[in-house]
């Protein structure tokens, strides 16, 4: 006899649950590493293998299917998740935290992944199929509200402690003026820190910017003295120990291409550059510049050895003609902490007139914002434990299946699989779970990394704290609201009704990033509004793909199907998403959102040939 208990009570805490390790390893990771100094390239690659654990998760939902109980596995779950997201905290201070947190972030994924086989399961063995439609709306807002709890409430809880820890921000102003120093007076032979200003600030360690006041002549200087300028100063930076560029480590290894490079990687890098070429790269080279104005940085006092500083410069607001070119990351440790870098400047050569821009130099404990947000995180799941131990209901069709022998076992679990694939039309429902998303994949592993890249990279520079205000903010409410009127119109009128309109509302709203990136809007609230849009396009659009495998996987073997469904929308999401950073690289910001969109085409096209009853999704009479 099934234990009486309201789904409001336990499916929307049980797919909170479920999206958090979803988000941490898919979102939060990406967040954590570029404000940790990796590369976007290196972020999308490997970040994107973590999708690994839920593509192959079908191979084993046949055991989460047949033994013991689908209730015990996701408390069992929880539990591992929680000591995950524990260790990840103990291992972000230590040298190569990049491998070691990659290879627990592979450890939770495992657990999340099969936390969703049990959770999904015990969705569609608790649940009429009309409560099912009604309660895909709530299950998918609730999931996804964790998404933006990821995204938004966490990251903000890192940023707060980032801006609240460390050393006090410095503030630059650059002036494009008339008249003033000659940038090659500001270039000795020999750059020494001002030692007035490292004894003014010995009695605690701050961060020294000389001159914090730079004027900058807008008269144009010649292109061979820019050029020569600009090669100074990295290779000055370099020599006083600064990380260099991803592009300028490949160059210096001089790794031997090997024949993927050759006929695979550069062929594919010409094709895109040749696809989306700007007017700028077809313009014929101009024998001058804009000129350029140069500062320093150093700390006041070395940091504890074994201690880094890590200073992010970029805009904070003013002339977008006034360009940071180099310094956007310094590193300071025990050893260079008074090796001066320079940050230099340079003007756009069309600007005529004085004008001026405000730059911001902050230098937060960034390890630590991420140590407190994921202790945070496991003290969550410890709760989310215990809830579930005594919230989630007993039902009669949740028991594990009898298997009597080993024979028996590998008997039952092909037959799991050869009943998925020979549903029908299978080959074309896998299409959709493959495409429909195509155009997302791409854009949830860059959104991040172009909120937070600085403006000179081609981002909006905002700071950790702004990106997660704009998921947890009006992000939040619009997703709320997308995903459960998609889950109401889906009960009412049925999912086939709505399915094309869906498409466009998780497609569409994809513009809002090609709008962001070509005008890089100062304007905080227009950026909450264009990322509200595409969240409420994207609440609304997945109600569509959430119900559609529920649709594909009705029949015997619930669980294991629908975790085969979920497994290809992992991978349909992780193969676009490993190059997506190295194409954005390759091609900048603007051309990438704009692929994006070029990508959400195939997706429209397999609609039309979808395999979808027009009644599924309506409510019975007798319900």
């Amino acid at each position: 006899m099934q234990k009486q208990r309201s789904p409001w009570f336990w499916v929307p805490s049980l797919y909170f649950a479920e999206g958090i390790p979803y988000v941490v390893v898919m979102t939060i990771s990406v967040i954590m590493y570029k404000r940790l100094g990796i590369s976007n390239a290196d972020i999308a690659l490997y970040t994107s293998w973590l999708y690994l654990p839920w593509v192959i998760k079908p191979l084993w939902s046949p055991i989460v299917d047949i033994f013991k109980t689908k209730r015990l596995w996701i408390i069992i779950m929880q539990l591992l998740i929680g000591a995950s997201l524990a260790s990840i905290a103990l291992t972000i201070p230590v040298d190569n935290f990049f491998k070691i947190t990659l290879a627990i972030f592979w450890l939770l994924a495992f657990s999340s992944a099969t936390h969703d086989i049990a959770a999904d399961g015990f969705y569609m063995l608790g649940l009429s199929q009309h409560q099912q439609a009604w309660f895909v709306g709530v299950r998918s807002t609730f999931y996804r509200l964790a998404m933006l709890t990821g995204q938004g409430l966490l990251v903000i809880l890192a940023g707060y402690i980032e801006s609240h820890s460390g050393l006090q921000s410095v503030e630059v102003t650059v002036q494009a003026v008339q008249q003033g120093t000659s940038v090659q007076k500001m270039i000795p032979a020999e750059i020494k820190p001002d030692s007035t200003l490292m004894a003014k600030n010995q009695d605690e360690m701050r961060i020294i910017c000389d001159p914090q006041t730079i004027k900058i002549p807008y008269h144009n200087v010649s292109s061979h003295r820019a050029d020569s300028l600009l090669q100074f100063t990295k290779e000055w930076n370099r020599r006083q120990g600064q990380p260099l560029e991803r592009q300028l480590q490949q160059q210096q290894a001089k790794v031997t291409p090997t024949w993927w490079d050759r006929y695979v990687v550069q062929k594919l890098e010409s094709a895109l550059e040749t696809l989306f070429k700007t007017e700028e790269k077809t313009e014929p080279a101009s024998e001058y510049r804009g000129n350029l104005g140069m500062t320093l940085f150093y700390l006041s006092q070395p940091p504890d050895s074994g201690k880094k500083v890590t200073i992010n410069f970029g805009r904070e607001k003013g002339d977008k003609s006034i360009m940071l070119i180099e310094g956007m990351r310094m590193v300071f440790d025990h050893n260079n902490w008074n090796k001066p870098v320079i940050a230099a400047f340079q003007l756009d050569p069309k600007l005529d007139m004085k004008s001026s821009a405000t730059f911001q130099a902050r230098a937060g404990n960034i390890p630590l914002s991420w140590i407190v947000t994921f202790t945070f995180l496991a003290a969550l799941f410890l709760v989310f434990f215990i809830y579930h131990r005594f919230m989630l209901p007993k039902t009669d069709k949740d028991t594990p299946r009898q298997v009597i022998s080993a024979k028996h076992f590998i008997r039952e679990f092909g037959h799991t699989f050869a009943l998925f694939f020979k549903k029908d039309k299978i080959g074309i429902s896998i299409a959709f779970l493959l495409l429909f998303r195509l155009g997302e994949s791409q854009l949830v592993k860059l959104a991040s990394p172009f909120l937070l890249d600085s403006q000179e990279a081609g981002g909006l520079g905002l700071t950790t704290g702004q990106v997660g205000f704009v998921y947890g903010t009006i992000g939040l409410f619009m997703l709320s609201v997308g995903g459960i009127l998609g889950g109401l119109v889906a009960a009412r009128h049925g999912l086939k009704k709505w399915i094309w309109w869906m498409a466009i509302a998780i497609n569409l709203p994809d513009v809002v990033y090609i709008y962001l990136s070509n005008v890089q809007p100062d304007n905080f609230l227009l950026i909450n509004i264009c990322v509200g849009i595409e969240q409420f396009g994207y609440g609304f659009g997945f109600t569509a793909y959430m119900l559609y495998m529920i649709y594909v996987s009705e029949g015997e073997y619930k669980t294991a199907h629908f975790a085969i469904t979920t497994g290809f929308m992992a991978l349909g999401m992780m193969l676009p998403g490993m190059i997506s950073g190295w194409i954005q690289e390759v091609i900048g910001y603007p051309n990438f959102f704009l692929w994006v969109l070029i990508s959400t085409i195939p997706g429209f096209i397999i609609l039309k040939f979808l395999p979808l009853a027009p009644e599924f999704g309506k409510k019975e009479s007798s319900e």
